[in-house]
């Protein structure tokens, strides 16, 4: 008997499954080639439904930004939580606010899960970079579409310039 075998985009979903407690990086896109997540109210908007999972228990928001098309966020999904039904219920609820604005989300979504002993730094300092290093924004100024939980920015800070990138993190 030959398996079933699951192939293109639809692939990605096939055995996707949701481990309580773990620390997950997520991408999330825009139906190309639309771009405005980074534009008022919307940005807005989908950084409260972000924060809005944490406070109902989805996932704790650790750190998220927002760009012009997409967002990356690294969520500790709470016990007994699924991620395709957290991430449904997000892009879900923020539909109708962005079909205001002319958009759509991008079918599914991206998301990794690290493993206990992986080092959440990288994931850290790529998320707050992305903005900088896309040319958005001057390494000098802080980019109003970025978040931290409070617990996870104490010791992040610290690694930082006073908040801004060393100029050589930008290299």
């Amino acid at each position: 008997m030959n398996p079933k075998i699951h192939r293109g985009y639809g692939a990605l979903r096939v055995g996707r499954w949701s481990l309580g407690g773990a620390d997950y990086f997520l991408t999330g896109c825009l139906h190309r080639p639309l771009t405005g997540l980074t534009t008022e109210p919307l940005a807005t908007a989908v950084l409260a439904k972000l924060r809005e999972l944490d406070t109902t228990g989805h996932w704790h928001l650790r750190t998220c930004v927002l760009m012009p098309d997409h967002f990356h966020a690294l969520v500790t999904l709470q016990a007994e939580n699924d991620l395709s039904a957290a991430m449904r219920l997000f892009k879900g609820q923020l539909a109708p606010v962005l079909r205001q604005q002319g958009l759509r989300w991008q079918e599914s979504f991206y998301d990794h899960r690290l493993r206990e002993a992986e080092d959440r730094l990288p994931v850290f300092r790529y998320i707050w970079l992305n903005p900088y290093r896309a040319g958005l924004i001057g390494a000098d100024k802080k980019w109003p579409w970025y978040y931290c939980a409070p617990e996870d920015w104490t010791w992040f800070e610290g690694l930082t310039n006073e908040g801004v990138p060393f100029p050589e993190w930008l290299e």
